[in-house]
């Protein structure tokens, strides 16, 4: 059992920076993919970021990439996503996700979830 927590949203104006943090408790967590997801009022819940057990490789959705960067600390677990030059669009709530056992974060496949934080950036 994997138990997860994010933190760090808030309001913003756009072009401004937020930065986004996942406090994870249980076994293993170096074991877990961890990746960031995020829910608009009214639509889906949409893959933003996802980063590997070891850091080594990192993916973005087109919508974020070159602007929001994930990282991780095993020692601490915890996994991070710094959010710049962010976008009235990039309103929503903000989903830490672990996967155990290979393969990516995904809506259908996470293992995990946490409660969700709040990003508003206006404009």
């Amino acid at each position: 059992q994997v138990q997860l927590v994010e933190s760090g949203g808030g309001l913003v104006q756009a072009g401004g920076s937020l930065r986004l943090s996942c406090a994870a408790s249980g076994r293993s967590f170096s074991r877990y993919a961890m990746g960031w997801f995020r829910k608009a009022p009214g639509k889906e819940r949409l893959f933003v970021a996802a980063i590997t057990w070891n850091g080594a490789s990192s993916s973005y959705a087109d919508s974020v990439k070159d602007r929001f960067t994930i990282s991780r600390d095993n020692a601490r677990n915890t996994v991070d996503l710094q959010m710049n030059s962010l976008k009235p669009e990039d309103t929503a709530v903000y989903y830490c996700a672990a996967r155990y056992g290979g393969g990516w974060p995904t809506s259908y496949d996470s293992d995990y979830w946490g409660q969700g934080t709040q990003v508003t950036v206006s404009s």
